[in-house]
């Protein structure tokens, strides 16, 4: 090729000799996007290095060095004592025009059809100086130090290979699961050992688990209403006929789930117990009795999501459903993210033996293995006691949290919200009047500097009571008052 023609086609190409990116990889792109709008051609030759680096004013080695690399992607070939050519293997590309407004629509926009589904949503992390979430702890109060210190034990102890040098067990590290079934046995009365446990990255991840695991297309799936929409859209992508039932002051309406029953098999039954999401109210002795009854004569699994065992401020704990199983039907699921912060993914699933091992074999295909080194060091600081000693403390500051919390929202919001104590948890189930727009107060609350919830995940077809998780962990107690005191103005 003459080098007339070729410099012409290099017009409104510039090499930036300040940039971090190599000269030599820029000249290799430009040549590629010549040949990739079919302005140069399948064999047609190109300049020598030497005619090349006369025309861009540039070292003939950095020619040299694109050319090398462009024959080493297959673009280039090079015969000795002819030149450089492009590749005779390449098809014919049709010539079009390179305009700005189209240089990275294959970043944005991708060349095949995505199925969108209503159930896939986003989530924006809340980044207002004031809130009042969901329901979170308050990461101040968090052992972050002696987390750190045993991260950084097993940074430096013995075993590395172990640790380091190839894959573990996909089940969690030995270490971990013998320290969560220790802690399980001791504080929630189960009757478990490390092959009962199973580690995962946080509940959601459990919940994903067992569906991949167990659940077919079709099997039937109940849970409560309201509910948690992350559980209930992993529900419908595992392709479940999902059935909801109601929850009133007593937990999950047991009555319903035994009528449908008697009409269909049940696969799984999805309870949080405890404190139930997003209400707060504990599931009462009688029902917890029929339901384990019912799940033993009916063979279907009792998913028991217990997000916030811990904090529970009127008397003791109630025992988990799992307790309490003596046939192998529950699958208890916990996490860290209630008791430390929602940045630690670690949690674990309890079931019985044979349970675990399927289901490790089913985390192989979506992840090959939690992070045993973060794991061992939060046995680390359960085996050492400091979980047990953080865990008393901060029960302390939440229940004193609550409590003023509550006394704010009766004395400034007395006239616009109903409310009940809740026995534990980390936030309060909070009725506003029906006159008040819950979109509009969460938009305008946002402009102030506060965030609060919509309350869109909480409405479904049958149930709307026009209430909000309003938690109150997080935030110090000035910070509660300021923000119940902006709700105040807005309404």
């Amino acid at each position: 090729m003459d080098s007339p023609i070729f410099e012409q086609m290099l017009n409104g190409f510039e090499l930036n000799r300040s940039s971090d990116r190599p000269v030599y990889l820029q000249l290799a792109e430009i040549i590629l996007s010549l040949i990739k709008t079919g302005k140069l051609q399948s064999g047609q030759k190109l300049p020598s290095s030497r005619q090349l680096a006369e025309l861009k004013q540039i070292n003939r080695i950095t020619v040299s060095k694109a050319y090398e690399e462009l024959q080493t992607q297959g673009w280039l070939e090079r015969f000795v004592g002819k030149g450089t050519f492009v590749s005779s293997y390449l098809p014919e590309y049709r010539p079009e025009t390179l305009q700005e407004s189209h240089q990275h629509t294959a970043q944005k926009q991708a060349g095949f059809k995505i199925d969108e589904k209503e159930y896939l949503v986003s989530y924006s992390p809340v980044t207002a100086k004031l809130h009042l979430d969901d329901g979170f702890p308050d990461p101040k109060l968090a052992p972050l130090y002696e987390l750190y210190r045993a991260y950084r034990n097993q940074l430096t102890r013995s075993g590395l290979y172990d640790k380091f040098g190839s894959y573990s067990y996909p089940d969690g590290s030995i270490y971990y699961r013998q320290a969560i079934s220790k802690h399980l046995n001791e504080t929630r009365a189960l009757k478990t050992t490390f092959q009962n446990i199973l580690s995962v990255r946080g509940t959601l991840m459990g919940i994903n688990v067992v569906c991949n695991g167990l659940i077919k297309p079709g099997d039937v799936i109940v849970s409560g209403f309201p509910g948690w929409g992350r559980a209930e859209a992993n529900f419908v992508h595992a392709k479940a006929q999902h059935i909801m039932i109601p929850v009133d002051e007593h937990g999950l309406a047991v009555d319903a789930l035994k009528r449908i029953c008697a009409k269909q098999q049940v696969r799984m039954v999805y309870v949080t117990p405890h404190h139930h999401y997003p209400t707060t109210v504990p599931l009462r002795i009688d029902r917890r009795l029929e339901l384990l009854r019912l799940a033993k004569e009916h063979q279907f699994i009792i998913f028991e999501d217990d997000y916030d065992f811990d904090f529970h401020y009127s008397h003791r704990p109630l025992l988990p459903l799992a307790s309490a199983d003596d046939s192998g039907i529950v699958i208890y699921c916990g996490s860290f993210s209630k008791s430390l912060s929602p940045a630690f993914r670690m949690g674990y699933l309890a079931a019985s033996e044979n349970v675990i091992e399927h289901l490790a074999k089913v985390r192989l295909l979506l992840d090959r293995q939690g992070d045993h080194i973060l794991d061992n060091a939060m046995g680390e600081i359960l085996n050492d006691g400091t979980v047990q000693r953080y865990l008393r403390k901060t029960l302390v500051v939440y229940e004193q949290k609550r409590d003023f919390f509550c006394q704010q929202l009766s004395e400034v919001l007395k006239d616009k919200v109903e409310f009940t104590v809740p026995a534990g948890g980390m936030s309060v189930w909070t009725k506003f009047d029906r006159s008040i727009d819950l979109t509009k107060l969460a938009g305008k609350a946002l402009t102030k500097g506060l965030y609060v919830s919509d309350g869109k995940s909480h409405q479904y077809p049958q149930f709307d009571e026009n209430a909000l998780r309003l938690g109150f962990a997080s935030p110090s107690h000035e910070e509660l008052e300021k923000s119940i005191s902006i709700l105040k103005q807005l309404l």
